[in-house]
């Protein structure tokens, strides 16, 4: 084939291979690096999502953000089933789509976690399948709160764009599961005029797994 032309099973062979290598690096645990087989890699290509995330970052970047705050990383959604995988895709993060809520209002903004071995309150069990959808995320400016359990809710913080809880590298013994998942979420929203958007530009689906 000419040069830079690569049949397809080549394609969704890299793909799949970078898929892994971004999964495998946002680990929390290193023990997960034998825990998991992954099969199969679909491209996400929403042209909508990826030129909002491109405008979120200009708007920032003439507010004066920091290239730090404006890097591209990466973060992480757990499906049991390719379609619901795929609608999000289709229909991006929207408010309300969460049942957690110690970061922030789940009516404001989206929760999305930090690492690939921790996406679900309950621990994977052997045997257990499901599709990971691989997002790009702009955390943009970044405050730490505390995990608030209760049903008032904590607000987005004006001037910011995602919150993170305290890190608790002073407790003694390890967190259990829930907790690791709970700690490791990104909340992610987008203010503008004191109303929240429904789908904050600042997270694009990239690839599923």
């Amino acid at each position: 084939p000419p040069p830079g032309f690569h049949p397809k099973s080549g394609e969704s062979s890299s793909l799949l291979e970078t898929a892994i290598s971004v999964l495998q690096s946002s680990y929390l645990d290193s023990t997960s690096q034998e825990g998991f087989q992954y099969s199969r890699a679909i491209l996400v290509e929403n042209d909508v999502f990826q030129s909002e995330l491109k405008a979120f970052a200009q708007a920032k970047e003439a507010e004066g953000y920091s290239q730090e705050e404006l890097e591209q990383t990466f973060a992480f959604l757990l499906f049991d089933n390719e379609e619901e995988a795929k609608e999000v895709c289709q229909t991006g993060l929207r408010v309300n789509s969460s049942s957690i809520s110690t970061l922030g209002d789940p009516a404001q903004g989206v929760y999305i976690s930090k690492h690939a071995d921790c996406l679900h309150p309950r621990p994977w069990h052997h045997g257990k399948s499901g599709y990971i959808v691989i997002c790009k995320l702009i955390k943009g400016k970044v405050r730490v709160v505390s995990e608030n359990h209760t049903t008032s809710y904590t607000c987005p913080s004006p001037g910011y764009d995602c919150h993170v809880a305290v890190s608790r590298e002073d407790t003694p013994s390890l967190p259990n599961h829930c907790q690791a998942f709970q700690q490791s979420q990104y909340y992610v929203y987008e203010v503008s005029d004191g109303s929240a958007a429904e789908r904050p530009r600042q997270i694009c689906p990239y690839i599923i797994i």
